[in-house]
């Protein structure tokens, strides 16, 4: 059987958003539009995407990398003329079927897309419309049925005034027969106020040619939302972060408010886990389950262990594994470890670096570019010193050591196996197992020094 595919519109410039960016990848949760699109599709096992770009395609080329073929609309001239540049596209699939989108439409889903699909396929169907039924459907292309069945898209700005009353929509969303769709595409005029090439007037010069034009009402009347301004971005925001955090919460995930709370499509979250306000999850983050995380904490491609308790902290494309506890005012850097039972406290910085179970590093301290075992205990104040102005080096620090507070580690060094470094030692060479680092100089006291200092000066009373 032909491989049925896809043609996302995605050429748009979207100049009522004010954005250096292409339309489609302004994000809904942290994800451009454009990648909610395509998730949809490779739910529905749509596996050949083509995707058509204009305004600054070079940045949504970027986005989509090997998940979409592209083709180039030099002149934006209405979705007709777009679906025309992927020409060639379409005669590769020639016995197939073609998915048409538009790149703005997030909440498409791959259930809405099959369905449809199975309905377009079973009424032999040269063209099936996706519909929505809004309470307020202002904007939106109305669909105008005779019979119960699909006879016209009329565009609001060309619709009279009993369309405009029908609240069933356009989605924006088609399947077509390839072989019908390229047999009416250059038919299509751009005879209407816009003077644009639409895609909707295929419907018309389909059923003109005796072929049968049907419309599945999707189940998700989101399908139809899109974005043109940010007002409306932030709409679609605040619309699907609720139905996000509802659907956690049927799944056993505990939020006590709402505010300040993001969390973006693709995250997961572990049963028993309580959400505090102010917290952002973003990307692929995994949470694990009986975790607390927030207040005011932020997460980003991540995966965070059972039981782990994150508290106005940051971790980057880190792992943190089981019964860790990081917070208040931590920063887990990308490309670090965090292994089960550590403990990192208030102001504590650890990039790139494997923290051994066990570990303690309290506060005020900064491990980089490090490889530290377990059951370490750090004192207060304590650096990695990992870059000495060209490159960037790495200290070591075995089982069990003890570093004293305000302790400077000079990459590369390494603490042995239960070795110990004085308060307020710069080390520059290996500490051996079991032994005692000490770098300070020799302290001199200066007798009767404040006397002299402060002769004839009047000091302030304190109480």
């Amino acid at each position: 059987m032909p491989s049925d595919c896809a043609i996302i519109l995605a050429a748009g410039e979207g100049q009522r958003m004010g954005s250096d960016v292409p339309k489609v990848l302004c994000e809904v949760l942290f994800k451009p539009m454009i990648g909610w699109v395509i998730g949809a599709c490779q739910d529905a096992k749509i596996g050949d995407r083509c995707v058509v770009v204009g305004f600054k395609s070079e940045q949504v080329v970027d986005f989509l990398g090997d998940d979409a073929k592209t083709v180039f609309q030099d002149k934006r001239r209405g979705t007709a003329h777009a679906v025309l540049c992927a020409k060639s596209f379409l005669r590769e699939h020639i016995n197939a079927n073609v998915f048409v989108c538009c790149g703005d439409s997030p909440f498409l889903d791959g259930k809405t897309i099959i369905s449809a699909l199975d309905m377009h396929k079973s009424n032999g169907a040269a063209v099936t419309v996706i519909t929505a039924n809004l309470e307020n459907p202002k904007g939106y292309g109305r669909i105008v049925r005779t019979g119960g069945n699909i006879s016209k898209i009329v565009e609001e700005k060309d619709s009279n005034e009993q369309e405009r009353k029908i609240h069933e929509v356009n989605s924006g969303a088609y399947w077509f027969c390839v072989k019908d769709l390229l047999d009416v595409l250059e038919h299509i005029k751009p005879i209407n106020n816009q003077n644009e090439y639409y895609l909707t007037d295929a419907i018309a010069l389909i059923l003109a040619r005796k072929k049968t034009a049907t419309a599945y009402l999707s189940e998700n009347p989101l399908v139809a939302m899109g974005a043109n301004d940010r007002l409306n971005l932030f709409k679609l925001n605040e619309i699907y972060r609720k139905i996000l955090i509802e659907r956690f919460m049927n799944h056993g995930v505990e939020f006590l408010s709402m505010d300040g709370i993001i969390i973006s499509p693709d995250v997961k979250i572990g049963t028993g886990t309580k959400i505090l306000p102010g917290t952002i999850l973003k990307g692929k983050t995994c949470v694990g389950k009986n975790c607390v995380i927030g207040p005011n904490s932020l997460i980003e491609d991540s995966k965070i262990g059972d039981e782990t308790l994150v508290n106005s902290s940051q971790i980057y494309q880190s792992v943190v594994d089981n019964n860790v506890k990081i917070g208040p005012f931590c920063h887990i850097r990308p490309n670090s470890r965090i292994s089960h039972h550590v403990k990192i406290g208030d102001f504590v910085e650890v990039k790139n670096s494997k923290i051994g179970a066990g570990t303690s590093i309290s506060h005020l301290t900064y491990v980089g570019d490090s490889d530290v075992g377990k059951n370490v205990n750090f004192g207060c104040g304590v650096v990695t010193i990992n870059y000495d102005g060209v490159n960037k080096n790495r200290c070591k620090i075995k089982d069990g050591a003890f570093i004293g507070c305000n302790t400077n580690l000079v990459a590369p060094v390494a603490v042995g196996k239960n070795g110990y470094t004085g308060a307020g030692s710069t080390i520059t060479k290996d500490v051996p197992d079991y032994a005692l680092g000490i770098e300070r100089g020799k302290q001199v006291n200066v007798a009767e020094f404040s006397k002299s200092k402060l002769a004839g000066r009047k000091l302030k009373v304190q109480d």
